[in-house]
């Protein structure tokens, strides 16, 4: 049996990791992401993700659970709908959602991939 596990707000005892620059990106201004992983296997993944200014195309490939810390930014779906994400936001991602994330002020969420 594993044991159980636990993310910190503060950084004390969670290893940031860069993860380099984001995929799809829009523009001049690319978004550079790392966080830390505290679960992760073929079926889920969770843990800590901060992202900086920039904008992209986002395409989420497995239902996603988000709690956003810190920063400011937009999604915006392929029907033209907005959701406004701030500090203290939570938002769920289906399967399969398809849009264009524009971060305004660095990102951090906790989140659960399932």
């Amino acid at each position: 049996m594993e044991s159980p596990k636990a993310i910190h707000l503060s950084p004390v005892g969670n290893d940031i990791i860069d993860w380099g620059d984001i995929d799809s990106p829009i523009g001049n201004q690319i978004s550079r992401v790392s966080g830390y992983l505290l679960d992760k296997s073929e079926n889920h993944e969770m843990g800590h993700w901060q992202c900086s200014e920039g904008e992209w195309d986002c395409h989420v490939t497995k239902n996603e659970f988000c709690h956003f810390i810190e920063g400011e930014c937009i999604y915006t779906s392929q029907d033209g709908s907005i959701i406004n994400i701030s500090s203290g936001s939570i938002a769920f991602f289906p399967k399969d959602w398809k849009g264009k994330c524009k971060v305004v002020k660095k990102i951090k969420k906790f989140y659960c991939i399932f």
